[in-house]
């Protein structure tokens, strides 16, 4: 089977959709309370799994796993420091 059949049988969700499912689920879950740092904590929140992820993907590689995200390694190592993420 092509991959083009193999999404028209399994058609996959968007990540954007994925993203604000959550986000609505999240303002529902706040229950009127208030927040002000939203982006700052919706960026946080992706970001430590995303860099976690991608690292797991290109097997702890950060030239790769930076490359992959599209950003430079010593802003992937200034991130990973910032989040307390060990790569070791």
């Amino acid at each position: 089977m092509s991959d083009r059949q193999d999404q028209l049988r399994h058609p996959r969700t968007p990540l954007r959709d994925h993203v604000a499912s959550s986000i609505s689920r999240y303002l529902r879950d706040l229950d009127g309370s208030g927040v002000s740092d939203l982006h700052a904590v919706v960026m946080r929140e992706v970001e430590v799994p995303l860099f976690v992820e991608v690292l797991s993907h290109c097997d702890g590689n950060q030239s790769r796993a930076a490359e992959m995200l599209g950003i430079h390694r010593a802003t992937l190592r200034k991130k990973l420091r910032e989040y307390g993420i060990d790569n070791g």
